[in-house]
C-alpha cells in the first residue's frame, strides 16, 4: 500500500426534506468516515490505499464494505464482527446555516478495535500511515491501537500524517487536548484547521500555532484556512496557497478529508510541498461543490480539468 489508515466508517442517513427529523419520513443513505473519505480520494487518484477497521456483520456493514471496496480501497484488513453493530448517524438540516448530527456509535464494532487487529507486515510495507483524531476518541482500545500503529510505522520508516479532526462530542476537552498533542508530537506531517489550532494552543494566529507544532517536533505543518486557502511550514520553507473559488458551496463536510487526499497524493507523486498543498486546496473545493463526502473526489483527469476549468465550456459537448 501507498497509504493505510485506521478508523470507523458509519452509514449516514439524511432526510430528503429540511426541518426537524421528527417530521421526516424519507432518507438518503451514504457512508461517512473521515479516514475512508481520504483513502477513497487517494484510490481515485491512482494510489494504493488500505483500510484497517471493524464492521458489524450486518447490512450496514455490508453496505460500507461494498462501497469502500468498490471505490478501489483494499479492505482485506477489515474485520466483520458478529458481536457488535455497525455505527450509524443522522444529519438534521434545519436550514442552510443550522445542521445537527446525531451519532449512534456507542459500542459499535469499530470501537472494539484493538492492537490485535494490526498486521505488522501490512503496515511495514506501506509508505504513509494516515491517522485522524477521531479514532483514539472512540474507546481506550482504539486509542491503544492508534499508538501501537504509530510505533509499528516508526519502526518501519513510514511517514505519519495526522489530521486532528477534533470531535468534541466524543471526549472531554482536557483529555482530547492531551492525546491530540501526544499524537502530533509523534507525527511527521500535521493538517490542523484554524479552529483546531485555537483548541490546542489558544490562538487563531496560525503562525504562532505552527511554531508550537514545530516545537513538538512536527516537521511539516499545513494549516487549513477554509475559503482563505492554506498555509504550510517546514523546518526550511513556508508559504501560503490561495483557495480556489467555489460558485456555490453545496456540502462542506468531507472537504478536509479531500484536502488530505490531495496533499498525500502530491507527496506520493514527489511534488514540491507548495504543489501538494495546491492539490489539496483544489480537491477540497471540488468536494465542497458536490453533495456527499466522497461524490466530489476526482480522478487525476478530472483534477486536471478542474485546474483548466477557465478554458472549458460550462457544458461538455
Amino acid at each position: 500500500m501507498d497509504v493505510i489508515s485506521i478508523g470507523e466508517t458509519m452509514v449516514l442517513f439524511t432526510p430528503n426534506t429540511l426541518g426537524k427529523i421528527r417530521y421526516a419520513n424519507q432518507y438518503t443513505s451514504r457512508i461517512a468516515g473521515a479516514e475512508t473519505n481520504t483513502l477513497i480520494g487517494l484510490a481515485k487518484l491512482g494510489h494504493q490505499a488500505g483500510w484497517i477497521s471493524r464492521l458489524g456483520r450486518d447490512e450496514f456493514g455490508e453496505q460500507i464494505l461494498n462501497t469502500v471496496r468498490g471505490e478501489g480501497v483494499d479492505v482485506s484488513k477489515v474485520v466483520m464482527d458478529d458481536g457488535a453493530p455497525t455505527g450509524i448517524l443522522f444529519k438534521e438540516i434545519l436550514n442552510q446555516d443550522s445542521v445537527n448530527i446525531y451519532y449512534y456509535r456507542k459500542d459499535s464494532a469499530a470501537s472494539k478495535l484493538s492492537p490485535n487487529d494490526l498486521d505488522k507486515d501490512y503496515i511495514a510495507n506501506a509508505k504513509f500511515l494516515y491517522l485522524s483524531g477521531i479514532t483514539p476518541a472512540l474507546s481506550p482500545s482504539c486509542r491503544k491501537t492508534v499508538f501501537e500503529s504509530i510505533d509499528m510505522a516508526k519502526d518501519n520508516g513510514l511517514k505519519i500524517v495526522f489530521d486532528p479532526n477534533i470531535r468534541r462530542k466524543l471526549w472531554k476537552e482536557e483529555e482530547a487536548r492531551k492525546v491530540i498533542l501526544e499524537i502530533a508530537g509523534k507525527s511527521d506531517v500535521i493538517l490542523p484547521g484554524i479552529s483546531e489550532c485555537e483548541f490546542l494552543f489558544g490562538t487563531r494566529e496560525y503562525t504562532q500555532a505552527v511554531q508550537s507544532f514545530h516545537e513538538l517536533g512536527v516537521e511539516t505543518v499545513i494549516v487549513k484556512l477554509g475559503d482563505k486557502g492554506a498555509y504550510y511550514s517546514t523546518f526550511d520553507s513556508k508559504g501560503y496557497i490561495d483557495s480556489y473559488p467555489v460558485k456555490a458551496v453545496i456540502d462542506p463536510v468531507g472537504a478536509g478529508d479531500g484536502f488530505a487526499a490531495g496533499v498525500l497524493s502530491g507527496f506520493l507523486d514527489n511534488l514540491p510541498i507548495s504543489e501538494s498543498v495546491k492539490r489539496g486546496c483544489a480537491i477540497g473545493a471540488m468536494v465542497c461543490s458536490t453533495n456527499g463526502d466522497i461524490e466530489g473526489l476526482p480522478s487525476k483527469r478530472e483534477l486536471h480539468q478542474f485546474y483548466n476549468s477557465n478554458f472549458i465550456d460550462e457544458v461538455n459537448r
